[in-house]
């Protein structure tokens, strides 16, 4: 027996591009509790072309919480209500009949908005080529297996890698910050032997580039945590910090 459709008014974030100004559109709809968020935006995307009007733009790709490119302000929290999951993973049925949902962009300065849902997150990728890698020669992997690491450490490390680079903690950030997307990128390597070698430059390459682009300080309010649909530890970021410290030790000493 098909379960009883979902009564909703979406209060949906319209806006033709990043130089325009954006409002709030209504739109009513019935929808199975079954279906997920974003199947019903394509529902209602679906009734929009047919009445030759233009679609709702947003972004997804892989749908299973993988890809980050989901990401979705809903009820004034990114991602919605359910803690540690994408945009993607939210189904309808945790909403209630008669609700109202706002939904909008990402916001950001430095998430500009391209097109009603879409932000552009190049931002985060100019941050990775800064440094997100390891660029020298570590073996095959056969070589890599033989280097023995701590199981709690390998842990953190696979931990901070988990990352998907949604932007969630830049949006649930009252200043915008950065720091637990940039430090799990950092932790990932500092972790492991494989990237001590580029340790210390990493980290400043990738915090100059960070602040370059203006994103906001960390003020440490823990929201970034919060609303992580992979749960990325602060503390992540206190190691970002101490590497940061370190790195401008280790160039005075390099300078004298």
């Amino acid at each position: 027996m098909e379960a009883k459709k979902l009564n909703l008014k979406l209060k949906i974030w319209r806006q033709k591009n990043t130089n325009s100004v954006g409002s709030f559109v209504d739109y009513d709809v019935q929808v199975s509790p079954d279906a997920s968020f974003l199947e019903m935006i394509d529902e209602i995307n679906n009734r929009l072309e047919a009445k030759d009007e233009e679609a709702i733009h947003f972004e997804s790709d892989c749908r299973e919480g993988i890809c980050g490119t989901c990401g979705l302000v809903i009820n004034g929290r990114p991602h919605g209500p359910l803690a540690k999951i994408a945009t993607c993973q939210l189904h309808m049925r945790n909403f209630k009949d008669g609700d109202i949902i706002w939904v909008e962009p990402f916001r950001a300065k430095a998430f500009p908005i391209i097109k009603d849902l879409m932000v552009d997150r190049s931002g985060f990728d100019k941050i990775l080529e800064a440094g997100g890698y390891v660029s020298v020669n570590t073996g095959g992997t056969p070589d890599a297996n033989m280097i023995p690491i701590p199981k709690d450490v390998a842990s953190l490390a696979m931990d901070a890698a988990s990352c998907i680079g949604c932007g969630a903690c830049v949006a649930s950030c009252k200043n915008a910050s950065a720091m637990l997307f940039v430090s799990a990128k950092v932790s990932q390597y500092a972790l492991l032997p494989q990237g001590q070698p580029e340790r210390y430059r990493r980290v400043e390459r990738m915090v100059k580039v960070m602040d370059e682009l203006g994103f906001g300080s960390c003020t440490n309010t823990y929201a970034c945590e919060a609303e992580c649909p992979k749960g990325i530890s602060v503390t992540n970021i206190a190691r970002m910090n101490r590497d940061f410290v370190m790195a401008k030790f280790k160039s005075q000493e390099a300078e004298v």
